[in-house]
């Protein structure tokens, strides 16, 4: 064996994730493995989802590989240091990659890890893997792409390894080096369907101040529609699926990619049912008619806020208004709508929390998933609040979703502005479907939560939660 990957997340220790059961596998490094073994590595991959830390030690234990690569992201840092620790315990050489580590670099390397892999994995992990087989730990400085500690302490960062321009090059996830029938038989079970995920394309253009660009930087490389195409045909034949969910950033951001990728399943007669997300400046009569032809039943248009002045703030790039207008569209289409809301972001006033909460009842998304923002290292954001951030646990025991921001109001009222922007949502969407007793109760849920909001919002000038 040449690498052990694996990536640390454990269904059954995610409360949240255990009522919505809806796990999909880890794509990424399912791209690493096929990768690697397309070049004729030899790959380990333990799929932590279905498993827990002790099954995954004992394969260590059992294995004692001599590379071992972990996945990382904002929710599994803690899980990942202590693979990252047992795995330096059985003697192996223990590098780290995904969207967390590139951001903490200095924090991992202190905590026993030997390398991490900043943006795209597989070529990096190409060349290092080859390299550490006849020099070990030493002379990394020649390999692009990587953060370490060299001999004399001090931390290095290499220069930045050049993207890989044609994504039609990759070969498809390594899907069959992990159990995806237990993803299938899950959702199955639980929901009734049975998806698979796929990726059309990598990075995203924009600049939403808060959200990170770690791996994929500003760009945006697409594959084509036929090597997709081909990628779904493979997917049908293996997997007997029913749905398909195109995990992109912007789906539909290339309006004549996706007039071509609908012609081509068209002329190939493939016609999954699926949900993707996109953007509100990137939907249109036409492309709204387009996916629904296609079979998306669930488009997921990121609003975030309803306040144009919030927007701005994030430099979203939407209009708020026209945000309205396509997810009534993309419902008049027969695709459900739904969108994502952001409260708390620097700056945002109970008017705008307000403006948000005529914006839901004014377009009545089918679902609506709320957050309370949180900053992400190496975004604006961040910087901005930098000097802000209070800090309840220690690094190594945290995440970046725990940060709070002094100056804000409390968590607790902040959990009550996501219930009455749901209950807002619900009320309209009640009205407009003429439901007399669910819009009786809906409206004292609605007048409950807004009744607490208006007494913190009284109480509480300021209020670190």
């Amino acid at each position: 064996m040449d690498i052990f990957l694996t990536h640390g997340y454990f269904l059954e220790a995610d409360p949240h994730e255990k009522r919505i059961m809806k796990p999909y596998p880890p794509l990424g490094l399912l791209y690493i493995s096929a990768y690697l073994k397309a070049r004729g590595f030899a790959v380990d991959i333990f799929d932590s989802t279905f498993s827990d830390l002790d099954t995954l030690f004992a394969r260590l234990d059992a294995k004692r590989p001599s590379v071992v690569g972990i996945y990382a992201n904002l929710i599994t840092r803690k899980n990942a240091l202590l693979i990252a620790a047992k795995a330096k315990e059985v003697g192996s050489t223990v590098i780290l990659g995904g969207p967390e580590p590139a951001n903490y670099i200095e924090n991992y390397i202190a905590h026993g890890v030997d390398i991490v892999v900043v943006g795209e994995g597989e070529a990096t992990l190409a060349e290092l893997i080859a390299h550490l087989y006849h020099h070990g730990l030493w002379q990394l400085e020649g390999i692009a792409g990587i953060a370490f500690r060299n001999s004399d302490g001090k931390l290095v960062t290499t220069v930045p390894r050049a993207k890989i321009a044609d994504i039609d090059t990759l070969p498809f996830p390594d899907r069959e080096a992990i159990d995806l029938e237990k993803y299938l038989s899950t959702w199955q079970t639980h929901h009734g369907v049975r998806p698979v995920s796929l990726i059309t394309a990598r990075g995203c253009p924009y600049t939403c101040e808060w959200c990170s660009h770690s791996v994929f930087g500003h760009s945006h490389r697409r594959r084509s529609p036929e090597n997709v195409a081909d990628e779904i045909e493979w997917i049908r034949d293996r997997y007997d699926n029913d749905q398909l969910w195109y995990a992109d950033d912007v789906f539909s951001i290339n309006p004549k990619w996706l007039d071509r990728f609908a012609q081509e399943l068209k002329r190939r007669r493939l016609h999954f049912p699926f949900e993707t997300i996109t953007r509100e400046d990137r939907i249109n009569e036409k492309i709204a008619r387009t996916l629904a032809e296609m079979g998306c039943y669930r488009l997921w248009i990121g609003a975030e806020s309803g306040s144009q002045k919030v927007l701005d703030a994030m430099k979203r790039r939407t209009n708020a208004k026209r945000m309205r207008e396509m997810i009534r569209l993309v419902k008049a289409e027969g695709i459900r709508a739904g969108t994502f809301i952001m409260v708390g972001y620097e700056g945002e006033t109970w008017d705008d929390i307000s403006e948000t909460a005529r914006h839901l009842r004014e377009s009545v998304p089918d679902d609506v998933l709320t957050t309370l923002s949180y900053p992400i290292k190496g975004t604006p954001y961040y910087d901005k609040v930098a000097d802000k951030i209070i800090a309840s646990e220690p690094w190594a025991q945290s995440t970046d979703r725990q940060l709070f921001i002094g100056g804000r109001k409390s968590r607790r009222f902040y959990r009550h502005a996501q219930r009455w922007l749901v209950a807002q949502t619900n009320l309209a969407r009640m009205t407009l479907n003429g439901n007399a007793s669910w819009r009786g109760r809906l409206r004292m849920r609605a007048l409950s939560a807004a009744h607490r909001l208006q007494m913190y919002l009284t109480r509480y000038e300021v209020d670190h939660g």
